[in-house]
């Protein structure tokens, strides 16, 4: 592959909305990406002192990584030529045609462009978003980096006078690095600006390919969720796993497991593991890829995290999370919080709702010993995080005889949880407050805190000042709770 030295800036950085950073010197890049994740630990009141910055994407593999991209067809201009590629940098509406793209192997470029020709040689029309009138929608390629197999997927409306036939004769004529083993359309007749299956239609091959990550191989169906960056990933994954202890014989719940790759990698040393995932598709193709690598320690269950944990019987002894870019949400942490596991593994693809569950996983008794994040998606806005969290050490105490009448019910440590008290902020004064927010008022009425919510140990650390609205309502609270 070749290297970044050899690559000039992308022709369509200007204008594309998909590379935020490209163009830019990349160790510049990497401290923009550090910058935010900060910004959001900080915002959240995690310590700092844990966060070990960003680990740079390895330089080959920084251009040409992307295993997946879905193209929309649409106009540059309305009424102007047909486009198909990526949205354009703060529009709804207009598409570029992006056949020259860094972010993905020359194959991509190549059938984009042929595909466009096709269609617009045929005089087909595109999908209007307003009218809900028109043929093409979108082009979805997804190739196995390791194993070179592309999947070829058209998105079309269920209207007459596509010639599929045609359609499969263009791209298998194409000359390509990989090879092509599944062209495929997808009919659409949803309303909505996005892609969903009413209908699939093998029109070659086969509706998956084949992917291999740490020795292992996985069947990757037409919609399944796959990692899209598979030598990062790789190096993440094994990263995660290693900062558990010990995992020989324990039961380990890999919760939103997608295709069940951690669980895999996870399962050569864990007695058991449970995965839960809410794609049906993915759910079905990680107890496929379980049995294609003769893994038989791994039950995959399909359902929401936090209504499915309730059915499952076995209690777990160490959990990894890897939630979407929303996050798991407070319910979900206390859910997750509730086992008292001593070790949780969160991996997240988006820092914003990463600091926001690791507030929350604070505030259940959890405190992050470390956090690294990872460059996977190169010179876009995007960057992963992996948190080891370990559970507050509760078993160490003295058991001390305290009657009734002794009791100091004004004691602040008897009083309202972190949670609570913003429960009540937001109820009353319908406003949201941090933990760290909290903690600065607690402080500075005088409430003795622990260490890790009141300070980090960075020097000339920039740390977020609670505003005098929001000092208001949490002296209200701290009021109310009697804690002052």
């Amino acid at each position: 592959m070749t290297i970044m030295a050899n690559f000039e800036p992308c022709k369509h950085r200007t204008v594309c909305g998909g590379c935020k950073y490209n163009g830019m010197v990349y160790e510049e890049t990497l401290a923009a990406k550090d910058k935010e994740v900060r910004e959001c630990l900080c915002l959240h009141g995690v310590d700092l002192s844990c966060y070990k910055g960003v680990i740079p994407a390895k330089e080959r593999s920084r251009y040409g990584y992307r295993n997946k991209m879905e193209y929309t067809f649409g106009d540059l201009v309305k009424g102007g030529e047909m486009t198909l590629g990526m949205h354009k940098t703060g529009s709804f509406m207009s598409i570029i045609t992006v056949d020259d793209c860094q972010l993905v192997a020359d194959d991509f470029n190549v059938i984009l462009r042929r595909t466009l020709d096709f269609c617009i040689s045929n005089d087909y029309t595109h999908y209007h978003k307003k009218t809900h009138e028109g043929l093409l929608r979108n082009l979805i390629v997804r190739k196995g980096m390791r194993t070179g197999e592309l999947l070829i997927n058209i998105v079309t409306s269920s209207e007459d006078g596509f010639d599929e036939i045609g359609f499969v004769k263009m791209i298998l004529s194409l000359k390509l690095e990989g090879t092509v083993v599944g062209i495929l359309r997808t009919l659409n007749d949803r309303l909505a600006d996005a892609v969903y299956c009413d209908k699939m239609k093998v029109l070659f091959g086969r509706n998956y390919y084949y992917e291999m990550i740490n020795g292992l191989r996985f069947k990757v169906n037409a919609f399944s969720f796959f990692q899209t960056n598979v030598e990062a990933v790789e190096r993440m994954y094994d990263d995660a796993v290693s900062l558990l202890k010990n995992i020989n014989g324990k039961t380990l719940f890999d919760l939103y497991c997608g295709t069940g790759t951690i669980s895999q990698i996870a399962a050569k040393s864990a007695a058991k593991v449970i995965g839960i995932e809410l794609a049906a598709d993915s759910v079905e193709a990680a107890k496929a890829n379980a049995i294609l690598n003769g893994i038989k320690n791994c039950e995959f269950i399909c359902g929401d995290v936090f209504e499915t944990l309730d059915g499952v019987s076995e209690h777990p002894d160490v959990i990894i999370v890897d939630p979407p870019r929303i996050g798991m949400r407070e319910k979900a942490v206390s859910r997750v919080a509730s086992y008292g596991v001593p070790e949780i593994v969160y991996i997240s693809c988006n820092p914003k709702t990463c600091a926001a569950d690791l507030e929350h996983f604070i505030s259940s008794g959890y405190e992050p010993v470390t956090i690294q994040a990872y460059d996977n998606f190169v010179w876009t806005r995007h960057v992963e995080t992996v948190a080891l969290l370990s559970k507050l050490n509760v078993d160490k105490h003295i058991d001390v005889e305290i009657k009734l009448d002794e009791l100091d019910l004004t004691s602040a440590e008897s009083k309202a949880s972190y949670a609570q008290i913003k429960e009540y902020i937001l109820e009353k004064f319908d406003l949201k407050v941090s933990t760290l927010y909290i903690a600065q008022i607690k402080k500075k009425c005088g409430i003795v805190l622990r260490e890790h919510y009141n300070k980090s140990k960075k020097e000339k650390q920039v740390i977020p000042q609670c505003t005098p609205e929001k000092e208001e309502a949490i002296m209200d609270a701290l009021r109310h709770f009697k804690m002052i």
